[in-house]
């Protein structure tokens, strides 16, 4: 901490600042209260030791001034005559603590200053905790987007936050299913207790066990300990179980039995457990079918979708894309119009098959590419190789120019990236999609510096791609991929 130390005896002054600068404080010192003032005003220091008994203005009216000017600084006050009164009202008038100059009080003000700065950081925790926890009671508020489509979802998720009913949330990656249930948990009466995730596709079955139930001592190899589990630590909160789909057969049972009659045993253990815990799921899978093919208990699909909300995929709200971009900008602290309106028009018209978490990372990795520049097409290239050109419409789309222009040379190469990306390297299909020979595709891929010069072609590069006319018979020999 930055500390100013305040006496008019300068050796005492001198002696203090030399001890909190060996303590690993940045000291200085004054010898009367005015000099503190005018010291405090050009450098705001963190705390201030000031002496009671000083000439003109003394430690307590001293105390008072710096107190209402600066009421976020440590105050201590020392003294050599001071009495039990005289402390109460060092106390009251704003100093955090009194300390006696005797025996070693140069120590006791160092041990006042790391309390000091204990309870502030834990303050400042506070309040960042606080806030956090009021952003995300204002998350479904909050959600980017305003189509149909996530409109709905919204709807259905406000009127079951208040609720205690379980909720399945389904929907491809990346569309927002850990937000949605956060939110939900935060919008809820349980607000205030715990929130707990566990991802039921990252563990083995037999760690997953643990994970979800807890285990007793002794229970296996490695159990050295008792351990609560997830369940448990989520007592009177919000069990997030994602990726319910992963769930092991000879889990679910147990899954089951928790959610019907809020009891469990830990593993290795035969005394029941209860629980009170909201149970929120989340998949990306079809449960409805999977039941079906019985790869999932039918008994535990029904008591997961008491409330299911489905979460649409990006390319189903394309409106929403260019509020989703703002906001990605806007946490990233990038001004709104940093994304040229080419660029913007790219991000439109592309699909997006890892939804918003794929904008996001795409964004993220344009916005490093771009540094101070505006983001352009050129960035979107190499931060998502077959992003441009991509675009719905079929394949008789035919991109418009747009007012800023476009180079022919990037649209091409992307075009090519595209292809090879969807036919996964198969060049004879890659050919195909862009209505080229195969020996047509490998002569642009060398011109855009995508294939060796000079590389062997495969066989039957004089052959067309494309295939070959209604009762023509099969294709030449060699024409494949």
């Amino acid at each position: 901490m930055r500390v100013l130390v305040v006496d008019d005896e300068v050796k005492n002054a001198e002696l203090t600042a030399l001890a909190l600068r060996d303590a690993g404080h940045a000291a200085e010192f004054v010898n009367s209260g005015e000099a503190a003032v005018s010291r405090m005003a050009a450098a705001a220091f963190d705390a201030v030791v000031t002496d009671l008994r000083m000439p003109r203005m003394d430690g307590l009216e001293l105390l008072r001034e710096l107190h209402h000017r600066w009421p976020g600084a440590v105050l201590l006050m020392m003294t050599a005559y001071g009495d039990m009164e005289t402390g109460r009202r060092a106390i009251r008038d704003g100093a955090f603590a009194y300390v006696h100059k005797e025996g070693d009080f140069a120590g006791e003000i160092v041990a006042h200053l790391v309390r000091a700065e204990r309870e502030r950081t834990l303050e400042s925790e506070n309040q960042r905790l606080a806030g956090t926890v009021d952003s995300l009671r204002k998350g479904l508020a909050t959600v980017v987007g305003r189509s149909p489509a996530i409109a709905q979802a919204l709807a259905l998720a406000e009127k079951v936050a208040p609720t205690d009913s379980t909720v399945l949330l389904q929907g491809e990656s990346g569309s927002g299913k850990d937000l949605f249930a956060r939110a939900i948990h935060y919008a809820s009466r349980r607000a205030g207790g715990p929130w707990v995730k566990v991802n039921c596709g990252a563990l083995p079955e037999n760690l997953l066990e643990s994970e979800l139930f807890g285990h007793e001592k002794g229970a296996f190899t490695g159990a050295v300990r008792q351990k609560p589990g997830r369940f448990e630590d989520a007592d009177h909160g919000s069990l997030f179980l994602d990726e319910i789909g992963e769930l092991p057969i000879s889990l679910q049972v147990k899954l089951l039995q928790v959610i019907e009659e809020k009891t469990f045993t830990r593993v290795g253990g035969n005394r029941p457990l209860t629980v009170d815990v909201r149970i929120i799921a989340a998949t990306n899978r079809d449960l409805a079918e999977m039941a079906k093919a019985r790869a999932f208990r039918e008994d535990l699909f029904f008591r997961l979708n008491v409330f299911p909300i489905r979460l649409p995929s990006l390319r189903e709200r394309p409106g929403d894309v260019p509020a989703l971009v703002e906001h990605v900008l806007a946490r990233r602290g990038a001004p709104p119009d940093k994304v040229g309106p080419a660029a913007l028009r790219a991000l439109e018209r592309y699909e997006f098959p890892g939804n918003v978490r794929e904008l996001e990372h795409t964004l993220e990795r344009a916005l490093i590419l771009a540094g101070s520049d505006p983001i352009g097409v050129e960035h979107l290239s190499f931060a998502r190789p077959g992003l441009v050109g991509a675009a719905r419409g079929g394949p008789d789309y035919v991109p418009t120019i747009p007012a800023d222009g476009l180079s022919l040379e990037t649209l091409e190469r992307e075009l090519i990236l595209q292809a090879l990306e969807r036919a996964q390297g198969n060049k004879s299909q890659a050919a195909r999609l862009l209505g080229l020979t195969r020996r047509t595709l490998y002569s642009r891929m060398e011109k855009h510096g995508l294939r060796e010069p000079g590389a062997a072609d495969e066989p039957g590069d004089d052959q067309a791609a494309e295939p070959p006319a209604a009762g023509a018979g099969s294709a030449p020999k060699g024409s494949a991929g």
